[in-house]
């Protein structure tokens, strides 16, 4: 699923990759249901700096709509928890 909670199929590295997408759950969602929350803003905040740092070596633009992807995950987040710091 998309951040915004929008079905994506097909093939999309992006926002659908399918090796994340081979049960009835996808990894992001799992990875949140056994971190606490601090250490779900974490894992996102540690996926997005991964990205940055290695687009101009692996992967380029795709590398960083993927760090996007997780910052908006963890915006929405967030804002949907009302998480304080």
């Amino acid at each position: 699923m998309s951040s915004n909670n929008i079905k994506v199929t097909g093939s999309d590295p992006v926002n659908n990759p399918t090796h994340y997408n081979s049960g009835k759950l996808e990894c992001i969602e799992a990875m949140e249901a056994m971190l606490s929350p601090e250490e779900f803003i974490g894992y996102l905040r540690g996926n997005s700096f991964k990205y940055r740092w290695r687009f101009r070596y692996k992967n380029g633009i795709e590398d960083l709509r993927k760090a996007n992807w997780y910052e908006q995950r963890l915006i929405d987040y967030i804002v949907g928890t009302g998480y304080e710091f």
